[in-house]
């Protein structure tokens, strides 16, 4: 076979800028390498990956476990449908639950899957269960939300830019400040199902409501007959410092999803939890996914879950990233205008006077260091749980020229 030629990194630039849709503008990076917290480039250069594929990479690169047990499952049957059953979905279904808590678990592929199921799932319950009026249920969602990128879900984004070109757009749902309390139980109506929220906003830029916000609009969806429906797409698995990031404030949604990390970065999982009050509503025939809960993807999922749990990456995420954010705040750079976020889920917000959050990361890429912009003003420093003090400790020398240095 003849040996094929190595491109360098401009070269691919130029074929994916050339073939492929301009719908991302990431780092000029190309990589061809992981291993745990470390990613290499085709030309052979070293980084830190401080982004972790928005959270998908919790328990790092091609984590061995997680990765062997994928080999092992790509040796027997990877793909059945749900026209039949298959030994890993059950399991993966009841260890889902155990540790959750949740009676029932659905399973889909990508997080946006899970969001549209949850839609749908809650609005079933509103009319079979709470009684709406046929087509009247409504969700409300937050500003500054994310959830994916379906036409649903960015018929109800705050965010222009995601909007713009793709309408018309699915009713049903009403946007309400994030983190205003009395906005939101102004907004309940008799019509009201389901209150759709991110316990941190991720994509909003690492936006951390007021302590109380989540508890206080869960008590009064549970007043009113809302569903509390917790996006932990992001913020879940042990990102925030806990199992699940609600758990700050005791509480306890209706309908948990979840994604990214579900897949350990190998494959895309994803799940939408609940009780048997709203699982329920769903009979055959109503909602499905050719590939949702397949063999490979079960037993990924199954070993993702493990090592989350037998590593403590939870207990992890809450003691490197209090430290983290504190060392980060110590830096004072005058281009700094604060730090936020909770476990290793980390915003560093740039001064608009400063100029936008792009050039630090670019400079941050020429250190060695890979981080990314959202929101034009916030760094976000999401690495993988399984990062150590040590390395974390190195890179804050050059996080910290950085910043200082503008």
């Amino acid at each position: 076979m003849a040996e094929v030629m190595r491109k360098d990194t401009h070269e691919y630039l130029e074929e994916v800028d050339l073939y492929g849709a301009h719908n991302y503008k990431p780092l000029p990076v190309v990589l061809d390498r992981g291993e745990g917290v470390w990613v290499w480039d085709v030309d052979g250069r070293k980084y830190l990956d401080m982004l972790a594929a928005y959270s998908a990479l919790n328990q790092g690169h091609r984590h061995p476990a997680i990765v062997q047990a994928a080999r092992d499952q790509l040796d027997r049957i990877t793909l059945t449908s749900r026209a039949f059953h298959n030994d890993q979905m059950g399991p993966f279904l009841r260890e889902l639950c155990e540790t959750s808590g949740y009676e029932k678990a659905l399973l889909m592929n990508t997080g946006a899957e899970a969001v549209e199921t949850a839609i749908k799932m809650v609005r079933k319950w509103g009319y079979d269960i709470k009684g709406v009026p046929r087509d009247q249920a409504e969700i409300l969602v937050c500003s500054g939300n994310f959830h994916g990128r379906t036409t649903t879900v960015v018929g109800f984004s705050s965010e222009e830019a995601y909007r713009k070109g793709f309408g018309p757009f699915a009713p049903g749902f009403r946007v309400v400040p994030y983190g205003d309390v009395d906005a939101f139980r102004a907004a309940v109506t008799p019509n009201t199902v389901g209150f759709l929220v991110e316990p941190i906003q991720g994509e909003g830029g690492v936006v951390v409501p007021r302590d109380g916000y989540l508890q206080e609009t869960r008590e009064i969806c549970a007043e009113k007959g809302v569903a509390f429906i917790a996006d932990e797409i992001q913020t879940g698995l042990g990102r925030t410092g806990r199992l699940f990031c609600s758990e700050w404030e005791d509480v306890r949604p209706d309908v948990i999803i979840l994604g990214k990390a579900l897949g350990g970065g190998i494959y895309p999982v994803s799940a939408t939890l609940a009780d048997d009050e709203f699982m329920q509503v769903f009979q055959p025939g109503d909602h499905g996914s050719t590939f949702g809960g397949n063999p490979l993807g079960a037993a990924i999922g199954r070993a993702s879950l493990k090592v989350m749990l037998e590593e403590d990456l939870p207990r992890r995420s809450a003691e490197l990233g209090e430290w983290f954010m504190e060392e980060l705040r110590n830096i004072g750079s005058p281009h700094v205008d604060h730090v936020r976020g909770r476990g290793l889920m980390i915003g560093v917000v740039i001064k608009d006077s400063s100029g936008p959050a792009r050039p630090f990361c670019e400079r941050l890429q020429d250190r060695g260091i890979l981080a990314k912009e959202t929101h034009h003003q916030v760094i976000r420093f999401t690495p993988p749980l399984v990062i150590s003090q040590e390395v974390l400790r190195d890179a804050l020398e050059n996080i910290a020229e950085v910043l200082e240095g503008g």
